[in-house]
């Protein structure tokens, strides 16, 4: 009786998280590895570019001084990356504007603080990631997947 053929798992998508802060962005990468995607850290817009054509997703700390989270939010949806922005709840002028530059979700630190890794997995499910517009970019695998 032949044997069924072996199918390896999909890779994780990897995600960008674009925070300056260390505690901030270490709790964002802690996330996105617990909702069993692979984590891109950047703390600065040189290096958040640089990773876009490996991502599939990115999450933006709209708060930070030390880069444009806008120009982020647009350059990230220019390469086909699904975005998450997090920034201040009341800060309803910035969240309009990173949801008009095409971030798919704006969310205030205090959703991700309670429950990141099972919001971040719905936001990923939800901007359809791979669909026309999104790239699916996955950890190449040993067989040579993605």
């Amino acid at each position: 009786m032949a044997q069924p053929a072996s199918v390896d798992p999909a890779p994780p998508i990897r995600v960008i998280v674009l925070a300056d802060d260390l505690i901030w962005s270490t709790r964002l990468v802690a996330h996105v590895r617990a909702a069993g995607f692979t984590a891109l850290p950047a703390r600065d817009a040189d290096s958040f570019r640089d990773l876009l054509s490996a991502a599939g997703g990115a999450i933006v700390d709209l708060t930070s001084l030390a880069y444009d989270g806008l120009a982020a939010i647009a350059a990230a949806r220019d390469a086909g990356v699904a975005v998450l922005a997090v920034g201040q709840h009341d800060d309803h002028v910035l969240r309009r504007n990173a949801l008009a530059v095409g971030a798919d979700r704006v969310l205030a630190y205090r959703k991700l603080f309670e429950d990141g890794p099972a919001t971040i997995a719905r936001w990923l499910a939800a901007s359809a990631v791979g669909s026309p517009g999104h790239r699916d970019v996955r950890e190449p695998t040993e067989t040579g997947g993605r």
